[in-house]
Parts: structure tokens; C-alpha cells; sequence
């Protein structure tokens, strides 16, 4: 068990997301998103978790590990086409994950969804951190609309809302 990882997850709290994303800054994330499913057939869900559990850290559970869970638990992985993107962040490790779904994934690869997290981390570390997640959307955006370009009848299969953890 790290110490120091312990120590910042103790001391990060909703409070702390709060700080950075103010609810103007989740309403441009939601309305980012809802704005983005017009072009694309694919479904993004955009999750910030303040810090995990001490159980989890206990576990040394890593950022990826917990991103796959709330893959599953917020159902990104239905949908029609197979196409749910997950940007999950988790502040007290200063980390961004990027998934797909496998009709994304395999079209896109992890590369590209690590690069976009970078870029999304390098404005996050310079305080932008709404810059950068709707820099995010629009990326993860650019991708699915390269793969699956909107047709007509284009549902919303997911809700377009942050998840605040």
C-alpha cells in the first residue's frame, strides 16, 4: 500500500471536485456532449471520482481497474452499435482513462484514446479543467464520427450527464 496515494485520496473530496468542475463547467460537459452524439452513432459517458474508497486503495486498486468498473456499472457498454466511450477521471491520482466499447476500440486503438488523455491531463495540471474536458469530448468526438458517422434515426442511448463519484 502506497502511503503517499493513501494520503492524497484521504484528502480529496467531493469538495475538491467541486473546485474544479463548477456546475457551469458540468453543464458545458453535458451540453458537450449531448452536442457531439448528433454527429456520431457512438454514446459518451463522462465520470469524475474524487478519490477511491480506502478498501479500494487497500486493494491497490489502479485508475484503469476502477475505469473498466464503471465501465460496466454506468452500462457504457450498451448500446446498439457497440460504441460507448467512458472519460473517466480521478482526481486525487491525477488520472484520466479513456475506454471504448469494442466496435470503437478496435477501429480506434488505445494510442489514440492515451494521447487524447494527455492532452486532457496537460490542461487539467495547468488548472484548465473544463478546457480540457470539452477539448476531450471533442476529440473522443472526432474519433467516433471517423467510425460511425450519424445516420438518420440517431438515439441517445445514454445519459449525456456527468457522474460525480
Amino acid at each position: 500500500m502506497d502511503f503517499a496515494r493513501t494520503a492524497r485520496h484521504l484528502l480529496t473530496s467531493q469538495r475538491t471536485a467541486r473546485r474544479y468542475f463548477t456546475a457551469r463547467g458540468l453543464a458545458a460537459i453535458k451540453a458537450a456532449i449531448a452536442e457531439s452524439e448528433t454527429a456520431h452513432l457512438g454514446e459518451i459517458r463522462f465520470a469524475i471520482e474524487a478519490a477511491l474508497h480506502p478498501a479500494q486503495l487497500w486493494h491497490d486498486v489502479t485508475p484503469r481497474e476502477r475505469a473498466v468498473e464503471l465501465f460496466s456499472e454506468l452500462r457504457v457498454w450498451d448500446t446498439e452499435h457497440n460504441s460507448g466511450v467512458l472519460i473517466y477521471v480521478l482526481l486525487a491520482d491525477h488520472a484520466i482513462e479513456i475506454l471504448a466499447d469494442r466496435g470503437i476500440h478496435a477501429r480506434v486503438g488505445g494510442a489514440t484514446w492515451d494521447a487524447i488523455a494527455q492532452t486532457m491531463q496537460a490542461d487539467f495540471a495547468a488548472g484548465r479543467f473544463e478546457a480540457g474536458a470539452l477539448g476531450g469530448i471533442a476529440a473522443v468526438s472526432c474519433e467516433l464520427v471517423a467510425c460511425l458517422p450519424a445516420k438518420e434515426g440517431n438515439p441517445d442511448e445514454l445519459p449525456n450527464d456527468v457522474t460525480l463519484l
